[in-house]
């Protein structure tokens, strides 16, 4: 009783782009089919993009997530930047608990905890994209020192700027969650700076996306990317559908207040007036509908299962 199903399934995409400031990042999720920026840093201003205002509070930044989910307006979301993301994640957490500082939460619980709502928060993003809008974080890198058993000494590597800890670990999270994790950097180059080659200048300043792991930075792809490829959108651009537009209009669920909603009760025309049993067996039912506000998948639940709002 089980379907087999063959060849590539199209799918909206999730998509990492991370790196040192003023790389390109918001830039470059501008081009993405048809976007709309949540822009929890306040960075886009110079872009002509659509936007919402930047979220105030992690409640406010889900609830945004929820909206753009079922207005089906758009192709792509892009959280700008994951990390600011984080920071209102460890704002909620604190207020929730009292605190001044996420570390104040004994035992480390607090990057517990914040960990959980970033996990929630993915799992938003994984709806997103389920729902066919490609799903983009922005973030920005740092440099850390890495020890690796296998090598000798340690080495500076590049890595997204979110919490990294043994019992917290975001980052890790969020590769995980993504198809794509783009690294932007400048291409650096060293050149000789004596006649002897004993000292090396490096000079550079071309752009460029790495698309697979390396000892200095991560990147991953499942599209068979070449391994650098030039910071720009037509690098990527066959890889990233526009699923929203090549859905057929009557796929699209729109919000309208007059939509006659799934066993609602509707009363024929007729020219004796109903009685006074009917109007209330009427108006009971009318009360038992879910208000159009919640989540489609809410308020089919709880029409099948006759559950009220109030309840």
């Amino acid at each position: 009783m089980f379907e087999v199903q063959s060849g590539v399934v199209p799918k909206a995409q999730k998509v990492i782009l991370y790196g040192p400031e003023g790389i390109g990042k918001s830039s470059l999720a501008a081009k993405f089919p048809n976007p709309v920026f949540i822009d929890t840093e306040g960075s886009t201003d110079k872009l002509e993009v659509n936007r919402m205002k930047k979220p105030t509070s992690w409640t406010e930044l889900i609830q945004m997530l929820d909206w753009i989910k079922n207005q089906r307006q758009f192709s792509s979301v892009i959280i700008d930047t994951a990390d600011w993301a984080q920071r209102l994640a460890e704002q909620e957490v604190c207020q929730q608990h009292g605190v001044q500082s996420i570390a104040d939460i004994g035992y480390g619980n607090g990057y517990v905890y914040m960990k959980d709502k970033f996990g929630n928060f993915l799992d938003k993003m994984q709806d997103m994209a389920d729902s066919g809008i490609n799903a983009v974080l922005t973030a920005h890198s740092q440099i850390t020192k890495f020890e690796d058993p296998g090598e000798m000494g340690a080495y500076d590597r590049y890595e997204l700027k979110l919490a990294k800890r043994s019992n917290a670990d975001v980052a890790a999270m969020a590769k995980e969650w993504a198809d794509t994790v783009l690294f932007l950097n400048y291409r650096v180059i060293s050149v000789k700076a004596d006649e002897a080659g004993r000292k090396f200048k490096a000079q550079g300043g071309q752009r460029v996306m790495h698309t697979t792991h390396r000892p200095a930075w991560d990147a991953k792809n499942r599209d068979s990317l070449p391994e650098e490829i030039a910071l720009d959108y037509s690098s990527i651009a066959h890889i990233i559908p526009d699923m929203i537009q090549a859905a057929p209009q009557s796929q699209i669920p729109i919000n309208n207040p007059t939509t006659v909603v799934e066993n609602e009760p509707i009363l024929e025309k007729n020219d004796n007036p109903p009685s006074q049993e009917t109007i209330n067996n009427v108006e009971q039912s009318l009360s038992s509908v879910p208000p159009e506000y919640l989540p489609r998948e809410l308020r089919d639940l709880m029409i099948s299962n006759k559950v009220t709002e109030d309840e």
